[in-house]
């Protein structure tokens, strides 16, 4: 059984791997035995995690530059040879009413978040329809699911709703090229788009209280998800979403 999740040695990409969800899977990652490929734009602090993580490459990347995708692409093919699975982690937020969000901070969100999201799936599947095997995850939201509502961000919504159907329809184009393609939505966990909402008792009380569960999410909660999804054990799962937010999107 442990095999199924076997990641030893599979050259794994994770963006937005400075910070947040992506530093806890570049670590969960490299725990696991992958050859783990760090992508973000704080050069800084991919530094001090590559330090940390003995093997890792890093590599600095803004997934809203084509460029910087391909370059990120074709890095880890130089140094590793391959690439096993790409998790598109790399997102920003703006919470804003909708009567005050700007047309241009909205298409930036949807920039970062979707176009991103594209942009480095194409170039990395590229490299993955060569070799005939690949897994992409792609790290949505429960606000790609369901309305926000009381937290108004209609981009970040928008954005997340528009990369899971994204993540459908690449999987559907890629299931019989060997790629698989799958994404995860997660609710409130503690990161760093999250301090302010974590830091007040309201805010928490807030989240308990639209949670079926009574509770935000512990980081590792998402690390079987992501290990699933990213390993064997998902080996003929394709084009799903998994929402891992303690019953939010079931009420």
């Amino acid at each position: 059984m442990s095999g199924l999740f076997e990641l030893a040695d599979r050259v794994v990409i994770v963006t937005g791997a400075s910070s947040g969800f992506g530093e806890r899977f570049a670590r969960l990652l490299h725990s696991s035995g992958a050859l783990v490929v760090m992508a973000a734009r704080r050069t800084d602090r991919l530094r001090a995690l590559a330090d940390e993580l003995p093997g890792s490459l890093a590599v600095a990347c803004d997934v809203t530059s084509d460029d910087d995708c391909r370059a990120l692409a074709h890095a880890a093919i130089d140094h590793f040879g391959r690439i096993d699975v790409l998790i598109n982690n790399a997102g920003i937020s703006n919470i804003s009413p909708i009567a005050d969000e700007t047309t241009a901070q909205f298409r930036s969100i949807v920039d970062a978040n979707l176009v991103g999201t594209y942009s480095l799936s194409r170039h990395v599947g590229l490299q993955m329809l060569e070799q005939g095997h690949g897994v992409i995850v792609n790290v949505a939201s429960i606000f790609g699911l369901v309305g926000v509502g009381r937290m108004p961000q209609a981009s970040y919504a928008a954005s997340k709703a528009a990369v899971i159907n994204l993540t459908r329809e690449m999987a559907a184009q890629w299931a019989r090229k060997g790629i698989r393609v799958n994404a995860i939505a997660p609710a409130f966990f503690p990161t760093e788009l999250t301090t302010d909402l974590f830091a007040t008792d309201a805010g928490e009380a807030w989240v308990a209280k639209m949670t079926p569960m009574g509770r935000g999410g512990r980081a590792d909660e998402l690390d079987g998800a992501l290990l699933y999804l990213a390993s064997d054990a998902s080996s003929y799962v394709t084009g799903i979403v998994l929402p891992v937010d303690g019953g939010w999107t079931a009420v």
